[in-house]
């Protein structure tokens, strides 16, 4: 592994930051490296603020979506909310339902099954869905963007259609009531679909007032689906998340504090809480399950059915995790048995068999270890092939995708995560031209695990103020990294004991301070010789009821000079 200590030849500008708001230090070369080097700028980041969103309707087809949906609220046409089956899908059918509830209004509500009907508008889910609702107005919710053809046929039916979605344009856009993707523009590019979904409401009010109606006790659900769905948490979305995350700590919901009961999540709540307890569990419905189970869940008011589906919940991410963990290894079996695996710049499996609710976290588990984008496709007894794929910075993998077109029945997707459908014979012929883009693209530099460490510390450092500045920069999550921080040349004391058998605590001295420290998952690592250098992070723990900073280390290496 690389350790990468970043440099700033010239950190004037943000030390003249950080003495005019009269900052920590610590944040000298964290404010270097993002780019902030005015103080307006850095304060707008370090301490968001609800006032500071955009007006909504400079949102792109914001003004017709709302005037449409207004006018079917005063006619009391049907509307129908389309979804999609993952968290950001289920978060933004819960906000949009409430909040038209609160207008005198009873949406439906259509979740498609993944494994029957697929992602997004497909003929078989809309035809589900028509025969269920007969709906006047169709919003569709994180999907549309690529179903031209669909909504087209909807339209000169009679169904209007509102798209309200992020995933990456295509050549066309459909002609539809209103098109609301950010992506289709250059403005709040950042967001996703509850969070267009909380723009819209926004509007709505702004519009047509609703006595009592605060939309900031919605803010929960914004986060809950934007950290799960892996945006970058810049700019609007660093706001939305930010306060989102201090709703969840006091939400009005019950079925959320269900699933924060099961999850044994507690305040203060952070984005990994979402991320790892709150998310996977909504997302196993969808994944093994049917979807409406996590939406119900968001949308009860009734303590006893919500504990029943988070416990519901609860038991289908087991199960879950269990076909992941079996699809995992045959997957990694599979990568292996290439002796020439870490010679190319991506990762292509696909197999009978698999389970396709799980192909997406098992492509992102491939992608942390071997460091590489990587494509987990699964085939059913017939051959129809549908895989999901996770990218590393720097390549997109949705426009990879485009360029290998002609082997694909359907993609579409982020930079980031795609989905993908292929008959199985194609698939060599696919691989072969996934890593032929990949080779063109893909500088090999990347492929390598890398530490980005922000900033050396001594021990002594680690005091209140540097916490409180540390704070500051949460919430933590993509395109705002938590800083790596090191320790150089530190001595272990005494010898390391052993948590629950695999998490390793440390004693660690730093000049003449002594440190306590974490490193999960470690127990099967060998120590090299001290002294030693220590990259970490600063975590929160919870200790006789106060919240001490805790080091998490991330790695250990042999004290070196440089770096």
């Amino acid at each position: 592994m690389t350790w990468r200590f970043y440099s700033a030849e010239d950190l004037r500008l943000a030390t003249a930051v950080v003495r005019d708001l009269k900052l920590a230090p610590f944040l000298i070369p964290i404010l270097a490296r993002a780019g902030f080097v005015d103080a307006e700028a850095a304060r707008d980041f370090l301490y968001p603020r609800l006032k500071g969103l955009a007006d909504p309707f400079s949102l792109p087809g914001i003004e017709p979506a709302v005037t449409r949906i207004l006018q079917a609220v005063d006619r009391g046409e049907k509307i129908v909310l389309y979804g999609d089956y993952d968290v950001d899908g289920v978060t933004s059918v819960a906000l949009l339902t409430r909040v038209l509830r609160a207008y005198g209004t009873e949406p439906g509500r259509f979740l498609p099954h993944r494994i029957e009907e697929g992602y997004g508008l497909t003929r078989e889910g809309l035809e589900r869905c028509l025969r269920q609702h007969r709906p006047r107005l169709l919003i569709a919710l994180d999907c549309g963007t690529s179903s031209a053809d669909q909504i087209g046929e909807l339209e000169a039916d009679g169904v209007n259609v509102i798209v309200l979605d992020h995933h990456e344009t295509k050549h066309t856009q459909p002609a539809c009531t209103a098109f609301i993707n950010p992506k289709a523009g250059h403005s709040f590019h950042y967001l996703c679909t509850v969070g267009i979904v909380f723009k819209l409401c926004h509007a709505l009010l702004k519009r047509r007032r609703l006595p009592g109606l605060d939309l900031r006790e919605f803010l929960d659900l914004v986060a809950v689906g934007t950290v799960a769905d892996l945006v970058p948490l810049v700019e609007e979305n660093r706001t939305l998340v930010t306060f989102g995350l201090r709703q969840l700590a006091r939400t009005r919901w019950v079925g959320l504090r269900a699933l924060m009961q099961v999850a044994a999540v507690s305040p203060p709540v952070r984005p990994v809480h979402v991320g790892y307890r709150l998310g996977p569990r909504l997302n196993a419905a969808g994944r093994l399950g049917v979807a409406l189970d996590a939406l119900n869940l968001l949308l009860s008011d009734d303590e006893g059915e919500a504990d029943v589906l988070a416990r519901k919940l609860d038991a289908q991410n087991r199960d879950r995790q269990q076909v992941e963990e079996a699809t995992l290894r045959e997957a990694v079996q599979l990568v292996l048995a290439d002796p020439e695996a870490l010679a190319h710049p991506a990762i292509v499996v696909g197999a009978k068999g698999w389970h396709p609710g799980v192909v997406g976290i098992v492509a992102s588990r491939l992608m942390r270890r071997f460091h590489r984008p990587a494509l987990v496709i699964s085939f059913d007894a017939e051959g129809t092939g549908k895989g999901s794929g996770r990218s590393i910075a720097g390549f997109s993998l949705v426009r990879s995708l485009e360029q290998c077109a002609p082997f694909l029945t359907a993609y579409g997707g982020h930079e980031m995560a795609a989905g993908l459908s292929l008959p199985f014979d194609r698939l060599q012929t696919f691989r072969e031209a996934f890593l032929a883009v990949s080779r063109r693209y893909l500088d090999p530099a990347r492929l390598g695990p890398v530490l980005d460490v922000t900033a050396s510390m001594e021990g002594h450092d680690l005091d209140g103020a540097l916490w409180d500045a540390h704070e500051l920069l949460q919430p933590f999550g993509m395109g705002n990294p938590q800083p790596l921080l090191c320790f150089r040349k530190v001595q272990p004391v005494g010898e390391p004991r052993l948590l629950k058998e695999k998490h390793r605590l440390l004693t660690l001295r730093h000049r003449q301070q002594f440190l306590r420290a974490i490193q999960f998952n470690s127990a099967e690592h060998v120590l090299p010789p001290p002294p030693w250098d220590v990259a970490f992070h600063l975590e929160a723990n919870q200790y006789l009821g106060r919240l001490e900073p805790q080091v998490q280390v991330e790695a250990i290496r042999s004290a070196v000079d440089d770096g």
